[in-house]
């Protein structure tokens, strides 16, 4: 169904990955009536391929989650009107801070890593977070994940040839900053807030941020004034907005989204 309500999406990119994750996105939300924006993170406007022969890089080394919400804030206020926002993985960290500061008339959570005030009792979680960061590294320099780890973490169930491609295609060179700055003040959430309506997305086959863990952000949300929402799609890994069924996630937030504005 085509709308012709001129609202503006905005998709915001993950850690690790090209923003060019969203192209089809851009065209399935654009056919339905929408406008979008999906501007590249700090400092990689460039191709995947670009951006990992500068590896390492020292403007992306420097990157810091306040630097993304503040960046993010300056596009939205060049904005005519508050967005919709759409995030996977650290870009859906970014949605829900971006949403608490009041920036966004909705929010979709793709795949979230989780706030820093959520506790989550499972150590495998946190040694995949200091597994793609370097934690013991220098920060001067990007990290830039190994193919193995990409196969494990971001492209389990894909068969070898899928998850060469995808790795070929989308990974970039990494700040070691900014998985650190989740546990910072600035990576906390007050669930307890009113906040505009928040749809949480999980994958069954999520080997980065499973199933258990997306719930666990979802539930925590308290305010009994505001609407939050939660799906979980099965037989969909870390890189579900770029699988084959990707059009199954986009329609159902496209249906969420109508029947919420």
């Amino acid at each position: 169904m085509y709308l012709s309500n001129k609202k503006t999406i905005m998709f915001i990119t993950g850690a690790f990955i090209s923003h060019v994750c969203w192209k089809e996105w851009i065209v399935f939300f654009e056919n339905k009536g929408y406008k979008t924006v999906a501007p590249p993170w700090l400092h990689k406007n460039e191709s995947a391929v670009d951006l990992r022969h500068a590896h390492p890089n020292s403007k992306i080394a420097s990157i810091q989650l306040l630097d993304l919400l503040d960046y993010y804030t300056e596009i939205i206020d060049k904005l005519p009107e508050k967005p919709i926002l759409i995030g996977h993985s650290y870009g859906a960290l970014l949605t829900q801070l971006l949403i608490q500061r009041e920036l966004g008339s909705v929010g979709v959570c793709i795949n979230s890593i989780p706030p820093g005030n959520l506790v989550y009792f499972s150590f495998s979680f946190y040694r995949r977070v200091w597994d793609t960061s370097d934690f013991f590294g220098s920060t001067s320099k990007t990290y830039l994940m190994p193919f193995r780890k990409w196969q494990h973490y971001f492209a389990n169930q894909l068969s070898f040839e899928q998850q060469k491609e995808k790795y070929e295609t989308l990974l970039i060179p990494e700040s070691k900053l900014i998985m650190r700055n989740i546990y910072s003040k600035s990576g906390k959430i007050d669930f307890k807030k009113k906040h505009n309506p928040l749809l949480f997305i999980s994958g069954s086959e999520d080997a980065f941020t499973p199933v258990s863990l997306n719930y666990l952000n979802f539930k925590k949300y308290k305010n009994m004034h505001s609407i939050t929402c939660y799906k979980e799609f099965y037989d969909l890994n870390h890189l579900g907005i770029n699988l084959e069924n990707w059009e199954t996630i986009a329609e159902f937030i496209a249906n969420w989204l109508i029947k919420i504005t």
